[in-house]
């Protein structure tokens, strides 16, 4: 849902698009987005909608009229990148010029729509249903017809108990998010990392949910090059806090208030994403991955919430909590309480929630792999005087050994490596599992996800 605003006493279109877009002169976007043909005179209390934008580099050739063609699919829309960009709607354009692209959702009025529903939908007030119709050229806002294509002003806003502190878009592939929510006790970040071309595509893609390692954060996979290893890849990769050592999990206790990250992934982020985002919000639309605590953590959300992921990958990720007098187990408490909670535990001590530690465990979890794509990474050779490395990637081996001789008993395909070295991510094997990733999925397309 777009974001929107009510203006109050001595507010100003110019100092609202500084507050919030950081750029005073996207003042015009938002009087385009409002209907506001004076933006030098608003009235308090007036509802302002605040779209998200794309910036365009004009190059030889471009009109106006082609580019609401190549954005919008109608170039009678060019008026409205011409009134956001400050320039006129017949003018021509010139090499190297910047323009504002409005972010505009093109939807089709299903029997039963009225305006004054779609702006409740869509802008969270019904009484904003005159801007639906004087954007579309509506002399009667009471009567739409089914089958008649409307453009409405979309952004990424706040919904499913996450409220968005921070923000920034500017880059053309890594979008960065922090959000508020009652979860976590702290404001959590996310990226999110668009295929090329996101902006002008069009097309709806499927998503790849990448957890990061313990003692690390949301921002791990981007100092591991992932925006290289991504490049002209057809999917959505979304990479979220999940706490130094929150082990993907709703901890038994946390003495330094909420650390949910499972409810934070599973009953928010996921929800967001698919909201504002142009994704399959579908089984075949999903796939989870992620290194050490993130690869446990993948297997774990990917058997707990069966419906939800088609594919999952550990890239030395353990799979096993129970092996070797529950070494796992105790290894996520210990480092859950020196790191994430104050002495709280993932599982509970001394004395373990055994049902949690069953419901997390994948390897009493095996048939709810079923069907599922499974991809796994472990090392054969760390470190023998890194006894961290050679500690956690034996563990990990071990595992995993265990995990697939599960699943092939039980006969469920699965593609396993096991590699020279120790606790590493490995950009190889994740462009490997990549491939095999956006190949299970359903693939990226122009025809529409279903309009929410």
């Amino acid at each position: 849902m777009v974001r929107t605003h009510t203006v109050a006493a001595g507010e100003t279109l110019w100092a609202l698009a500084l507050r919030f877009y950081g750029d005073a002169e996207l003042y015009r976007l938002i009087a385009t987005a409002s209907g506001i043909s004076n933006p030098g005179a608003v009235e308090v209390q007036r509802r302002l909608i605040l779209p998200d934008f794309a910036r365009y580099t004009v190059v030889a050739g471009d009109t106006l009229s082609a580019l609401a063609v190549r954005f919008y699919g109608d170039e009678e829309l060019s008026r409205l990148i011409a009134t956001a960009s400050g320039v006129s709607d017949h003018a021509a354009i010139d090499a190297g010029q910047r323009l504002v692209i409005p972010d505009i959702k093109m939807y089709t009025v299903a029997a039963g729509d009225t305006t004054a529903a779609l702006a409740s939908r869509f802008y969270g007030d019904a009484s904003l249903y005159p801007l639906i119709a004087s954007v579309n050229g509506i002399a009667d806002p009471s009567r739409i017809n089914a089958g008649q294509v409307l453009a409405l002003f979309v952004g990424r806003s706040d919904g499913f108990g996450l409220t968005i502190v921070d923000r920034n878009e500017n880059d053309p592939r890594l979008w960065y998010y922090r959000f508020q929510t009652s979860a976590i006790g702290w404001n959590p970040g996310v990226n999110v990392l668009l295929p090329d071309g996101y902006r002008t595509s069009g097309q709806t893609y499927p998503v790849l949910y990448m957890l990061h390692g313990g003692a690390e954060d949301f921002r791990q996979f981007d100092f591991l090059g992932i925006r290289d290893l991504t490049a002209g890849k057809p999917i959505i990769v979304v990479m979220p806090d999940g706490g130094h050592a929150g082990w993907y999990s709703n901890p038994v206790a946390s003495f330094v208030g909420p650390r949910n990250w499972e409810t934070f992934h599973i009953a928010q982020l996921l929800p967001w994403i698919e909201a504002n985002f142009r994704t399959y919000a579908e089984y075949d639309g999903r796939a989870v991955s992620g290194f050490s605590m993130g690869g446990f953590g993948a297997l774990k959300y990917a058997a707990k919430y069966y419906g939800h992921f088609a594919s999952v990958s550990a890239h030395s990720g353990p799979a096993s909590l129970r092996r070797d007098f529950g070494l796992v187990v105790h290894w996520a408490n210990i480092t859950s309480a020196v790191l994430d909670l104050a002495g709280g535990t993932v599982y509970g001590a001394p004395f373990w929630d055994q049902a949690r530690v069953s419901a997390d465990n994948p390897v009493e979890r095996i048939e709810s792999y079923r069907n599922k794509r499974i991809f796994l990474v472990a090392g054969t050779s760390p470190d023998p005087l890194n006894w961290f490395d050679s500690v956690n990637e034996t563990q990990v081996l071990a595992g995993q050994r265990e995990f697939r001789k599960r699943l092939t008993d039980a006969g469920i395909a699965h593609e396993a490596h096991e590699v020279p070295g120790g606790h590493v991510f490995r950009p190889e094997m994740f462009i490997r599992d990549l491939d095999g990733i956006i190949a299970r999925l359903r693939p990226a397309s122009t025809v529409a996800a279903p309009q929410v």
